[in-house]
């Protein structure tokens, strides 16, 4: 009788990618609220946020939620038209929160996509802050909670001298540019769906559609020059603004982007 072959083909290939999901930070613990916000968030931007993915991060409270409070919240989040998938990093309580819930736990990483309220993202320049490499996300998920865990290094700056990332060919639907600790100079255009990310400043000499995040690390100097705005969103340092809230009169025109004691700006460039 042959011998059973061992190097046979798996019935499914594992991979671990980076994913953009967005971080949602509850500050008060009110049900309601926070799911109307959230389904004011799906109406104005129904392409970027509907069926969104969202961890939900409890770190911004004086103490973890029980059970039934942090399932009524994930039901509720729900209903508002997004699908919450995680819960963040917290203290041992939130390990035992998510283990109830059947919810893995999730370090934050890229949540400048969405803010808690108004125009600030959840730590959303902290969750689209750092935008770690796949293996550091998998090592986050099975990593102690914070409480345990020794400190995240600081991401170490380029060489002196390295100069921006620049990107010839246009950024497709689907498709995500990160300038790591740097500016990006898109030379193309940015297409609806697609995404370019920039530690430092973003440059597109072509039109953007798409999602453009400046200052993905914290940088508040940081800028969005483009040749014509059609953006779904922009943010700088964790701030968003999406096409709605623009001013008609920007659209398609070449535009700057940045903050200014705290808000963000967008204006026509002369």
């Amino acid at each position: 009788m042959a011998a059973a072959r061992m190097d046979y083909e798996p019935a499914g290939e594992l991979k671990i990618g980076q994913v953009g999901i967005a971080n949602l930070r509850v500050r008060t613990l009110d049900v309601a609220r926070l799911a109307d916000e959230m389904r004011d968030r799906v109406a104005r931007a129904p392409k970027l946020f509907e069926r969104a993915a969202v961890v939900v991060d409890f770190g911004g409270l004086p103490q973890t939620p029980d059970r039934d409070t942090a399932r009524a919240l994930i039901d509720a989040l729900r209903e508002a038209g997004v699908l919450p998938v995680a819960l963040a990093y917290g203290t041992s309580d939130n390990d035992a929160l998510a283990r109830q819930l059947g919810l893995p736990l999730l370090a934050k990483f890229r949540a400048s996509y969405e803010p808690v309220g108004g125009t600030r993202s959840p730590d959303v320049g902290a969750a689209t802050a750092a935008s770690p490499s796949p293996a550091e996300e998998l090592a986050a998920m099975a990593a102690p909670t914070e409480d345990t865990r020794q400190p995240r290094q600081a991401p170490q700056p380029p060489p002196k001298g390295e100069p921006g990332l620049m990107q010839a060919a246009p950024v497709r639907s689907g498709q995500q540019v990160y300038a790591d600790n740097r500016d990006l100079t898109v030379l193309a255009a940015v297409g609806a769906g697609a995404e370019v990310i920039a530690d430092g400043s973003i440059h597109i000499y072509g039109a953007l559609r798409g999602r453009a995040l400046a200052g993905a690390q914290g940088n508040e100097k940081a800028r969005i020059f483009c040749r014509e705005f059609h953006a779904e969103l922009v943010a700088v340092a964790g701030h968003y603004k999406v096409l709605e809230e623009i001013p008609m009169e920007l659209r398609g025109k070449p535009v700057q982007v940045w903050l200014d004691d705290g808000q963000l700006r967008v204006a026509a460039m002369d």
